[in-house]
């Protein structure tokens, strides 16, 4: 096989020794514009785990690699006078120039062809039988067949210029200053015996604020250097990017995504030739998770596991390296995106005091969880824990951080944990039976701080389905008490009344019969914002809502808040999302009215606050009202994360005590990025720039989850659906998975409190000693044969 790679970084270069190392007859280039020993950057950083993939694939390069790197475990935090250290990280740091000149001699010592100085591109190479695209951030390879990469490049807000400084760093050291125009941060860690790499970063707004700018790049250099002075112990910062002059050395991270991986490129003989992306042509990750040279070196493992797996099917092989490292690039982009938004907004958590700033700078990126620092750090996890707890007035001993009490008017939740609102579908007329008295008492005595019932709706119109409970009886109002009484007199739980209008989305199946799907009879007329129909050419058109109706609509929301206090809930939210009818007014998607109600962001608020106003007025003071909204519509032209954050000011103003930070389900052309608490970023948001506590929602699924959450100041509390369901005693079981023993049950259950602490001590204890066995012996332990 013949083997091109166009650019001589790290994915051409490491890619090229890999299958020279398991296949010495190809014929393998590595074609690179600049001369051996040029390289911009300074150092490199690599963690524990990447540098086990290295071994596995490449002892004697891994091994080289290895001597040339300084390692440590710890990271420094310096924030509003204060230092914080957490240790057991695993990083490493090495010289970009080292790391490149090790697999240059590495290359060489295989027998690939080195060819430097080139400006080589794919219509200069030969017959080459694969060519690679590892020419860099600026690809021209990329750029040149844009129409089939697709590529899409999101020039993020931040400035940054790479330095570096003879002041040797032992931990890897973020520092934090502010100055009259704004934040500024630095990234610094050792990468020799010499030198550490210093990158400054700022907002594109301060960075032009402070005049940089207009700077020459001496002048830049040190403003810098007085900027950072307490931490370079005298030593200065320098540059080593020579070509670049003036402000060019401040740059803007570019995320590069490509749709697709692979061009054929038709040859002479009537085959095609592959042209592969690797690397940064293929994808970046912000330097703030330390990704990029690890990206390149997994792209170029996988690209050539997947080539020696399909021998003599080169599309069999491309298709297998772009589905496995699309998403593998995708989980890490994901978490970088959360990195890369943290430093774009530091003034979001500067209010924060040092401890929470430093835990949310740790997690900031959602790859590292409450419980994976406290393996890395169990002392630092543990005086977090004791001062949170402090805070939350428990004293000083260490109490996970969803255990922490929290206090909203009157109201007092024993911990952060609430059954978020889930359909039933099984009321009879809109009145709750058995069936909810045994759904949300369960649950009650599960452990959550707070049950919350299923989307309680104002009157019969305003139902999702005929099975949906309502609150515009006496019959319904005495059939909620009924079941209030229950929760307080059985558990020290709160319980929570959701009240909505299902607007353009009622009168439909119950779920099982056909979600969505319009009643085959018995329908109901539909009011919305303005005329739609939720699923095209299937659902039944709704009705724009005359001002009388609003009119009507608003009474009904006030006479449903007086029975809701009548039967004696403890905290009442409105439900304005997932494009039900006081959704359907915030959205633009669903919104085209031309009146008071319609039109400008203040005008499609109008009702929803009017309603919320509404009940305020009539709801008990000592007891919260939260909202919910859909913080994203995932669909463009409609509500974006900064419509959220207007919009959770706006209800904040109203009075509002709290926002149920949820999204999508407005229009059925949504395209959401899920993934594990997917939602979080956008409660994080409009917590600490709207200034309103929040409630965070969506693929949170274990306690790790809602400790990493509050402890990091993102949300106040958690709402957990689905996992409810599969067990109403979720919160009790997640503290005896996380060792946390101190957590009241039942009395009838406290048995199965001690067996259940038991068997999960007993499932950690027999984990830890089959870590210990050997491959051989774990399969003989499980053929019963030892």
């Amino acid at each position: 096989m013949r083997i091109a790679c166009i650019g001589g970084g790290p994915a051409g270069l490491y890619f090229g020794l890999l299958m020279k190392r398991r296949h010495p007859g190809y014929e393998i280039t590595v074609i690179e514009r600049n001369r051996p020993y040029d390289t911009f950057g300074w150092g490199v950083v690599f963690s524990d785990q990447t540098l086990g993939n290295l071994k596995a694939n490449d002892p004697e390069t891994a091994d080289e690699i290895l001597d040339a790197f300084n390692h440590w475990d710890d990271i420094e935090i310096h924030f509003g006078g204060r230092t914080m250290r957490s240790s057991g990280h695993g990083f490493c740091g090495i010289g970009r120039k080292r790391l490149l000149n090790i697999l240059q001699a590495r290359c060489e010592a295989l027998g690939v062809k080195l060819v430097f100085e080139s400006q080589c591109t794919d219509d200069d190479i030969g017959d080459a039988d694969l060519i690679i695209a590892s020419d860099g951030l600026n690809s021209a390879t990329r750029q040149k067949y844009a129409a089939t990469y697709q590529p899409d490049i999101d020039l993020r807000d931040c400035r940054f210029v790479w330095l570096g400084t003879s002041k040797l760093f032992d931990a890897f050291t973020f520092a934090f200053e502010k100055t009259e125009w704004g934040w500024f941060q630095a990234h610094a860690y050792r990468f020799d015996d010499n030198t550490s790499t210093f990158i400054v970063e700022t907002p594109e707004h301060v960075w032009r604020a402070a005049g940089l700018d207009t700077m020459s790049k001496e002048d830049s250099i040190a403003f810098c250097e007085k900027l950072f002075a307490r931490y370079l112990d005298g030593h200065a910062l320098r540059s080593n990017a020579d070509h670049l002059r003036g402000s060019a050395q401040w740059i803007r991270f570019p995320r590069v995504v490509n749709r697709e991986w692979v061009h054929w490129k038709p040859r002479a003989d009537g085959g095609q030739t592959p042209v592969v992306l690797m690397g940064d042509a293929a994808h970046t990750a912000h330097f703030s998770i330390g990704s990029g040279t690890k990206l390149a070196l997994e792209d170029s493992i996988e690209l050539a596991n997947s080539l020696d797996a399909h021998p003599g099917d080169l599309r069999g092989a491309l298709t297998h390296y772009t589905s496995v490292r699309s998403v593998d690039v995708l989980r890490i982009q994901n978490a970088a995106r959360n990195s890369t938004e943290w430093f774009e907004h530091v003034d979001r958590y500067a209010k924060f005091e040092p401890e929470q700033f430093a835990y949310s700078l740790l997690t900031r990126s959602q790859r590292i969880s409450h419980e994976n620092l406290r393996e890395r750090d169990a002392d630092y996890v543990r005086g977090f824990e004791s001062w949170l707890a402090a805070r939350a007035g428990m004293g000083e001993r260490a109490v996970p951080p969803m255990f922490t009490p929290y206090t909203v008017r009157g109201v007092t939740l024993k911990n952060r944990v609430l059954v978020s609102p889930m359909a039933q579908y099984s009321a009879r007329d809109g009145i709750p039976g058995d069936y909810h008295l045994m759904h949300l008492g369960a649950r009650a005595m599960g452990g959550a701080g707070l049950v919350m019932t299923e989307m309680t709706c104002v009157s019969p119109e305003a139902r999702i389905t005929p099975g949906c409970p309502g609150m515009y009886s006496t019959e319904q109002r005495d059939a909620w008490r009924r079941i209030v009484d229950l929760v307080h007199a059985q558990s020290d739980a709160k319980i929570g009344i959701q009240l909505g209008h299902s607007g353009a989305k009622g009168s439909t199946r119950v779920a099982w019969e056909g979600i969505d799907q319009p009643l085959q009879d018995g329908n109901w007329r539909l009011v919305s914002a303005s005329p739609q129909q939720y699923l095209r050419g299937v659902s039944q058109w709704s009705h724009e809502a005359s001002v009388d109706e609003l009119g009507e609509i608003e009474a009904q929301f006030v006479r449903s808040t007086r029975m809701a206090a009548e039967a004696g809930f403890d905290w009442l939210e409105l439900h304005c999302a997932h494009g039900y009818l006081l959704s359907s007014f915030l959205s633009p998607l669903t919104n085209q009215r031309t009146d008071q109600y319609g039109g400008s962001p203040e005008n499609r608020l109008r009702f929803p606050l009017q309603v919320f106003a509404a009940i305020r007025e009539v709801w008990p003071q000592d007891k919260p009202i939260s909202v919910r909204i859909s913080a994203h519509d995932w669909v463009e032209g409609g509500i974006t994360p900064d419509d959220a954050v207007e919009i959770a000011r706006a209800f904040k103003a109203a009075g509002a005590d709290m926002i149920d930070v949820s999204s999508g389900q407005v229009s059925k052309d949504e395209r959401p990025v899920y993934g594990r608490m997917f939602q979080t970023p956008f409660a994080d948001r409009i917590r600490n720039e709207a200034g309103i506590p929040t409630i965070a929602v969506g693929a949170i699924s274990e306690a790790d989850h809602v400790n990493s959450i509050i402890a990091a100041g993102r949300a106040d509390l958690c709402a957990v659906a689905r996992p409810h369901l599969a067990n109403p005693s979720w919160t009790l079981t997640e503290a005896a998975k996380i060792g946390y023993f101190d957590v009241m049950w039942p009395r009838q259950y406290t048995a199965a409190k001690t067996q259940l602490e038991r068997n999960i001590e007993r499932e950690r204890a027999t984990a830890a000693a089959s870590a210990k066995l050997s491959p051989l012996e774990r399969a003989q332990r499980a053929e019963g044969t030892v």
